[in-house]
């Protein structure tokens, strides 16, 4: 951990069966209080998927260690990172029919190694003649930063990739890489199109943060995003210096700019910059005060956006 890393941050999922997932729920907030945790757990009669932090590396030691006696699953991969400042605002838990939402309840993995490649296994198949690499992520994480030569989706939300893909018309035995942050969404997506007759499909054991772990600044191209208020990790795993949240949309944004209204230096997103007032402007609230009084200074803000 950097010296200037003051949480640890962890993120796992794991498909097994929970006949009371609200049940789980109490127990398990009852365990991350007792840590003093905060991020986001989804529950579900198919299994659990988390990304939480704690204030010291021995509070989220005591919480991993929780977690697999509860569960007995020794062998779960663990992707930790570290965030300067505190990644999420409180813990939260919630129950939901999937624990990664692509609108399949019915496709549930199991915790077997489903054509998993190890990060040296996947740069090896990535180098074949005729792989394919597909990134099953949003277009806005594709953006800073991808696997070399990795084909873009460019969709809104995960449940949009099956669609994307066949419109592809790749063959049914050409050999296909897919890969996400952490793996959770290609233990389902590579299910889906196994369904759809695709039989030479592999993906990337514990995703991209895995990999960076093992083997930064060589194939990964840019940052990772992350779904909290670091907003990306570097090749390292250290939380992005260079990408804040956009305050108009909430997407990844790197421009640094003044604002108009309140001189308060910022960043947009390059769709949120060309845009009249919206991208001179640090927040929703100068954006308005903007219009309503062109050419008007206000008060500096005093809390910037963040994940809800």
């Amino acid at each position: 951990m950097s010296e200037s890393a003051a949480w640890s941050v962890t993120t796992f999922y794991r498909f097994l069966p929970l006949e009371n997932p609200e049940q789980v729920k109490i127990d398990w907030d009852q365990a991350a209080a007792a840590s003093d945790l905060c991020g986001l757990l989804i529950l579900g009669k198919e299994g659990f998927n988390t990304t939480c932090a704690a204030p010291s590396p021995e509070k989220l030691a005591a919480f991993k260690a929780w977690v697999l006696k509860t569960f007995d699953c020794g062998d779960m991969l663990f992707k930790d990172s570290v965030s300067r400042t505190q990644p999420f605002p409180k813990f939260k838990s919630k129950v939901r029919p999937e624990i990664v939402t692509f609108g399949t309840p019915e496709l549930i993995p199991n915790n077997e190694n489903h054509r998993h490649l190890s990060p040296e296994e996947w740069d090896r198949a990535m180098a074949e003649d005729g792989t394919v690499v597909v990134d099953t992520r949003n277009w806005y994480e594709y953006r800073i930063g991808s696997f070399k030569n990795a084909v873009n989706p460019n969709i809104e939300q995960f449940t949009e990739f099956p669609e994307f893909f066949e419109k592809q018309n790749y063959t049914k035995d050409k050999k296909i890489l897919i890969f996400c942050t952490g793996g959770i969404r290609c233990e389902k997506g590579i299910l889906e199109l196994e369904k759809a007759g695709y039989d030479n499909v592999y993906q990337l054991e514990g995703g991209i943060l895995n990999y960076l772990e093992k083997k930064p600044n060589e194939q990964f191209e840019g940052e990772c995003f992350v779904f909290d208020n670091r907003v990306a990790l570097d090749q390292n795993l250290e939380p992005s210096r260079k990408y804040k949240l956009c305050p108009h949309c909430g997407q990844p944004g790197e421009l640094v700019k003044s604002c108009v209204r309140c001189e308060s230096e910022f960043v947009v997103c390059v769709s949120c910059e060309p845009k009249e007032i919206v991208g001179q402007v640090c927040s929703k609230n100068c954006a308005h005060h903007a219009k309503m009084h062109p050419g008007r200074k206000g008060a500096k803000q005093i809390r910037a956006f963040s994940h809800p």
